[in-house]
């Protein structure tokens, strides 16, 4: 009964191209150890070097050519993981990276989840079959199981988290102070007339979210202003999802008559949403949210923003990733301020 499941399993498998992790999963062991086996390192066990040889044979695993080149002849490559590559956001951190890794002679290949953790996973395992020399990555916003990224710790390769972030013990990372331009954004908010103030957000597992969120609570509290919790919603990064609670918000009997957005996505929602409405802004409804200026400049009226320095977060993390991939071991945390610019969308007349 046994080995009819465990030949299942393979036929399963070998139905697409095998990769390492499934060679990993059907033993029961990391990736490292597989990688590992399969270049006949001293750290495994001849048994279990056996072993992983005969499974690789059975399920037909082939060794990418194109990772093979890279190791013989190839520029250096490095990895970058983005959760939506649509987004002028993660386009200008890419520019970023890409303008860093040229300086140091690397190329720079990139993956877009589209949000999605499973699409992340499966970036990351295609990146250690290429032999990538290191990694830079934001979390997709469902993603709760880092596992994918502690094998990348235990194999040793080189990364670095920018934006959303985790393992914080094990990797180095780049963020935007958001809770400081949060707390700052809600403080103009109030400072020009507005007292029911909602923050709309992404998921609330997410670091980048809770930063955040954080600081619009710590104004709300210095004010002394009571905290409403139908005024906080934090679901998920989607416009649609974003438009309806926006609209939800809006028909309230006391409506906000200020809102705080997460991320550029939100802010759009939330922006559709009142003028949708028939409300004014910022008369009926101020809005502030976290998008870049390039938006921000041209819509009726001018969006008051708290912009990411989006191209110096992407050179910045890739200098860490360079660090590491030249020995460096130490983590390093790195701040890169955001700037509330305020137009017209918040100051009420």
């Amino acid at each position: 009964m046994q080995r009819r499941k465990f030949t299942e399993i393979i036929m399963a498998i070998t139905k697409r191209r095998t990769s390492l992790k499934d060679i990993a999963q059907v033993l029961g062991v990391s990736i490292a150890t597989v990688s590992r086996a399969l270049r006949d390192s001293p750290e495994i066990g001849q048994e279990m070097q056996i072993k992983v040889k005969k499974l690789a044979r059975e399920m037909n695993y082939r060794p990418n050519p194109f990772a093979q080149s890279l190791r013989k002849e190839a520029p250096k490559v490095i990895g970058v993981v983005m959760p939506n590559m649509v987004s002028h956001y993660y386009a200008a951190v890419l520019d970023g990276i890409e303008d860093e890794a040229l300086k140091a002679g690397y190329s720079v290949i990139s993956a877009n989840t589209h949000e999605d953790s499973e699409a992340e996973v499966n970036a990351i395992d295609n990146f250690i079959g290429l032999h990538v020399e290191g990694i830079i990555a934001c979390l997709s916003q469902n993603t709760r199981d880092y596992s994918h990224f502690e094998e990348i710790w235990k194999m040793g390769i080189p990364m670095v988290f920018f934006g959303r972030t985790c393992l914080s013990d094990k990797f180095s990372s780049v963020m935007a102070n958001g809770d400081v331009a949060a707390q700052q954004a809600t403080q103009h908010l109030i400072d020009t007339g507005s007292r029911r103030i909602a923050f709309i957000g992404g998921p609330n597992h997410l670091d980048m979210v809770i930063r955040r969120k954080h600081g619009y609570l710590e104004a709300l509290r210095e004010n002394r202003i009571p905290i409403e919790r139908e005024l906080v919603v934090c679901e998920k990064i989607d416009f649609d999802w974003a438009l309806e609670a926006t609209v939800k918000l809006l028909r309230m009997e006391n409506r906000p008559d200020a809102i705080l957005a997460f991320n550029d996505i939100i802010t759009f929602a939330a922006f559709t949403a009142i003028k949708q409405e028939g409300l004014r802004i910022p008369e009926d409804v101020a809005l502030i949210g976290f998008t870049d200026d390039v938006h921000a400049k041209y819509v009726t009226p001018k969006l008051s923003a708290i912009e990411d320095q989006s191209h110096e977060m992407g050179a910045e993390s890739c200098r860490l990733l360079l660090k590491s991939i030249n020995g460096d071991t130490k983590i390093y945390r790195k701040i890169v301020p955001q700037k509330v610019v305020i137009r017209e969308t918040s100051a009420k007349k």
